[in-house]
């Protein structure tokens, strides 16, 4: 295909098709965005730890209180009764240390942990789907600019070649050759292309928009985009069996099926007893019924036993929920794994076609260039009419356009059914860049106790 892209604006640095879909694998926001998503996720872990981690707090207070203590002292003399009065004002203040670690909790910590770490491998799987949209949509929008580019260059040598044509039509017009028909008949086919050429210039401007949402530059001077055929496996029957294992839409969906089976864990575990034990430090002042310079301190160690007998039923309607939405996420897989079968079977006839078309069009571009040569030397002899002319060259036109359309698909082809496999990556594509890992940062926050900044700094 034509690797120029804007005539003027040719630049010396070429842009290959693994190039721009290197910067596009760096930089897309989707893609980005995405991965930041799994960072997201990736934090469910070590909240899920902390169900049997140590949990300690301190707690302080200070205040201002004042009293009157009357103390009965017996009787007087003459009887009457006698008492000991004092007004006070104090400054009562403490602090509480208290200590707490449970021991037992119905598994339900080790199956909220488990959960986590499957909806993080789901995260990653969908993380998978969408560098495959990305790197697709990529490949599209180059070959979509290369293809408009190229249409809008045929469209133009059109424009010359009918004009040339018009100004024939018109000297044997002048000789008396031909009618004002003729002449007519060239000036429409021009004015015609004309607005073909305006057509294909905004539809080029278009596709260059979308290569810039995606790749994230203007497109340059794009070199021929090249299929990837020589990745994909051997036959339909393999590419299945393939996309069946590894396609991250499967994959996700089987992650979600191992965390949907821990939820119903996590729920059951509502109806366990739990255990726990803590020590709790207490020392205070001026606060033993508000009297000044008293003090107290205390410590203690507890143990605490919890057996659920009935909570109103709600841990049971949690239960059969969790097993409904096992029921759901099961089903999703099965969907999943038809939609993969459809995708690469839809995928390998869409590529088979376009080879086939190729072919064909080929074929139609040669007989055309050899009729357009007969048509025209007929017409120099009187056998043929302008309008036969103007006819085949619009043949050849359509052909050469066909062509071009026809290699975009072919590669776009290609592309999607590596996606449709689920092989299509910066790694398998062998794109200079390099590859997110998105275990390290699970691995840097999964056992983190402390610590309010992110693993890059934030």
């Amino acid at each position: 295909m034509c690797g120029s892209i804007f005539a003027g604006a040719i630049e010396a640095h070429a842009e290959s098709l693994k190039s721009a879909l290197a910067r596009a694998y760096r930089e897309n926001p989707d893609l980005n965005q995405s991965r930041a998503s799994v960072r997201v996720q990736d934090e469910e872990a070590p909240k899920a730890l902390a169900g049997k981690r140590p949990k300690a707090s301190i707690q302080a207070t200070a205040g201002w209180q004042v009293g009157a203590i009357k103390i009965p002292a017996g009787r007087s003399a003459t009887g009457q009764r006698q008492s000991v009065d004092d007004a006070f004002s104090s400054y009562p203040r403490g602090a509480t240390l208290a200590v707490s670690q449970t021991l037992f909790d119905g598994g339900r910590t080790e199956s909220a942990f488990r959960q986590a770490e499957s909806n993080v491998f789901a995260a990653r799987s969908t993380l998978r789907l969408t560098e495959q949209a990305v790197l697709q949509n990529g490949a599209a929008a180059y070959m979509n600019v290369l293809r408009d580019a190229a249409i809008r260059n045929l469209r133009k040598n059109n424009i010359s070649v009918l004009e040339q044509q018009l100004r024939v039509t018109a000297d044997r017009f002048g000789v008396g050759a031909v009618t004002q028909t003729d002449v007519a008949q060239a000036q429409a086919s021009l004015a015609q292309a004309r607005s073909q050429l305006y057509g294909a210039e905004a539809q080029l401007k278009t596709s260059v928009a979308a290569y810039r949402q995606i790749i994230g530059d203007e497109p340059r001077r794009l070199e021929p985009g090249r299929s990837v055929e020589p990745l994909l496996p051997k036959s339909q029957n393999q590419a299945i069996d393939i996309a069946l294992a590894e396609h991250p839409g499967v994959t996700a969906a089987l992650h979600q099926v191992d965390a949907a089976e821990q939820a119903v864990k996590t729920a059951e575990s509502a109806l366990s007893p739990t255990l726990s034990v803590g020590a709790q430090l207490t020392n205070q002042r001026d606060a033993v019924l508000g009297v000044p310079g008293t003090r107290q301190f205390a410590g203690a160690v507890i143990g605490q036993l919890n057996v659920p007998l009935y909570q109103g039923g709600a841990e049971y309607a949690s239960i059969r929920q969790a097993k409904e939405q096992l029921g759901q996420v099961r089903l999703n897989a099965d969907l999943q794994r038809d939609s993969v079968r459809a995708s690469v079977v839809s995928s390998y006839g869409l590529l088979e076609t376009a080879k086939a078309s190729l072919t064909s069009w080929r074929a139609a571009e040669k007989a055309a260039e050899t009729a357009l040569i007969g048509v025209r030397d007929e017409a120099k002899a009187g056998a043929r009419t302008t309008l036969d002319v103007l006819n085949a060259q619009q043949a050849l036109l359509n052909a050469r356009a066909a062509i071009v359309v026809t290699q975009r698909d072919l590669v776009v082809a290609s592309y999607a059914v590596l996606g449709s496999i689920g092989r299509l990556s910066a790694d398998t594509l062998d794109l200079d860049v390099t590859i997110y890992d998105p275990s390290l940062h699970y691995d840097q926050v999964k056992t983190q106790w402390f610590g309010v900044e992110t693993p890059d700094g934030r």
